[in-house]
């Protein structure tokens, strides 16, 4: 096992680096863990187990699942009995315990599994939030489209490229109804695989509605409408809000429900959004070649998540992540620290650093995200009327970078690749008018120099 950990050298606590180290030697020929993301909960209960190809447990379930006994059974504690949910689309499995374990024996499960010989590695199925700030209701303009230097500077844009022919994929908690949305949404898919979290009595099915991720008394946020709209609202239509790609089509892939989404679920959602094979789901028939992800956790960026971009990137898809909103630097975040994403920092109307948003040498560009516009649900818990509203967060900034993706390569004909994609955006970029010392990456994104750029690599 590569687990070099003692009582004080070790990502985790001191305590569960010294019940691992107490309770498991290396032997050479096992797997290693990624205990990174037990720190981050009192408890856990879902896990994705690597496993070496060509081996009998890369096929076998049975096989799978009897390794998964054999593991519980070496323990002095009761894991409830861990089952095998699923294989991933990237190729490990998706297994949960029978009941939560603290961290010690969440830890101490996932050595006995990665002592298996045909186990390469082990991580936690960590559980990500929506990178939402919501703030107070709706403002009178969206600053983001002005023609202010902190803008995004779309409106010369719109004079070359609506968003036409592209699809933008936005992995989120789903879809509402709105008159501002609907005539630009194609058919989805929800991927919460847990019935509880995902709030609508099932499991995975072809109904990506927001079913609402109230709890605790606190109001849905309706969250994946408010960056819908942000990424193709109906535009020039003598009603509420505009949109970046107002003429790109939007397909919802739901992730997050109550209390989030799992890493697996996201992972999985985001390789069927760019057209890759998901187990037991129907193929995409509209791939997108932008996929949004206003979602963060905290810890370094996992195996699955990274096999999930490399995928996405494979199939021609630009991913475009939220920085977080921490006010801290964006390398302890993922997706967002993942390589070959497009990493997004929230600006003012100042065009300074949100103060909520993270920062860094890991942003790629920053976008309009503070007091931000746009479509939204008026439902406190379940679905109620179609209304707009402003919200806060890196979240909000994602949304105006994917949707300017969509206006560059509906103005190319959709040939750009993602790494094309990104280097526009970067040499394109505008400086910031204020202030953003902790690095706020090349610059505010600047659609309408992004558009012309993307026409003359279309044309060659």
């Amino acid at each position: 096992m590569r687990m070099k950990m003692s009582c004080k050298q070790s990502l985790l606590s001191p305590a569960i680096a010294c019940v691992l180290v107490a309770m498991y030697g290396a032997p050479a020929h096992a797997g290693d863990i990624d205990p990174s993301g037990l720190v981050q909960a009192e408890t856990h209960q879902q896990f994705i187990v690597h496993v070496r190809a060509g081996s009998q447990l890369s096929g076998d379930d049975s096989a799978m699942q009897a390794a998964l006994d054999h593991a519980g059974s070496r323990l002095r504690i009761v894991t409830g009995g861990a089952r095998l949910l699923r294989r991933m689309a990237v190729g490990p499995a998706v297994v949960r315990a029978g009941h939560p374990l603290d961290r010690a024996e969440a830890g101490a499960w996932m050595a006995a599994v990665a002592s298996d010989p045909d186990v390469t590695h082990v991580q936690l199925d960590r559980i990500m939030k929506v990178a939402l700030d919501p703030d107070d209701p709706r403002l009178r303009e969206q600053w983001g489209f002005s023609t202010s230097t902190a803008s995004l500077n779309v409106r010369p844009a719109w004079d070359k490229a609506t968003g036409a022919g592209q699809v933008v994929a936005v992995i989120d908690t789903g879809r509402t109804r709105h008159p501002e949305l609907d005539a630009n949404t194609l058919p989805g898919f929800d991927f919460i695989s847990d019935g509880g979290m995902a709030g609508d009595g099932d499991g995975r099915d072809d109904n990506p509605d927001d079913a609402g991720d109230s709890q605790w008394g606190q109001p849905s946020s309706w969250h994946g409408t408010h960056v819908a709209g942000t990424v193709a609202a109906a535009t020039n239509n003598g009603q509420g809000v505009a949109g970046t790609a107002f003429d790109a089509k939007l397909v919802h892939v739901r992730v997050l429900g109550k209390g989030g989404g799992y890493s697996s679920d996201i992972a999985d959602g985001m390789v069927w959004a760019a057209g890759g094979d998901v187990r037991g789901v129907p193929h995409n028939r509209n791939p997108a070649k932008v996929l949004n992800l206003s979602l963060s956790g905290q810890g370094p960026c996992d195996r699955v998540s990274q096999a999930a971009v490399d995928s996405a990137i494979g199939h021609g898809a630009t991913v475009v992540v939220a920085a977080g909103n921490n006010n801290a630097d964006v390398s302890r975040f993922t997706p967002a620290n993942c390589r070959g994403v497009v990493a997004v920092a929230a600006t003012t109307s100042r065009g300074a650093r949100a103060g909520f948003s993270n920062h860094g040498k890991g942003i790629t560009l920053s976008a309009p995200g503070d007091n931000i516009l746009s479509t939204l649900n008026s439902g406190r818990t379940t679905p109620g009327a179609p209304t707009y509203a402003a919200y806060n967060g890196t979240s909000m900034a994602a949304p105006h970078v994917a949707g300017v993706v969509a206006l560059m390569q509906s103005a190319a004909g959709g040939k750009l690749s993602p790494e094309q994609v990104v280097r526009i955006l970067t040499a394109t970029a505008r400086p910031l008018p204020g202030s953003c010392r902790e690095g706020c990456g090349a610059g505010i994104a600047n659609a309408d120099g992004a558009v012309g750029k993307a026409m003359e690599a279309g044309i060659r």
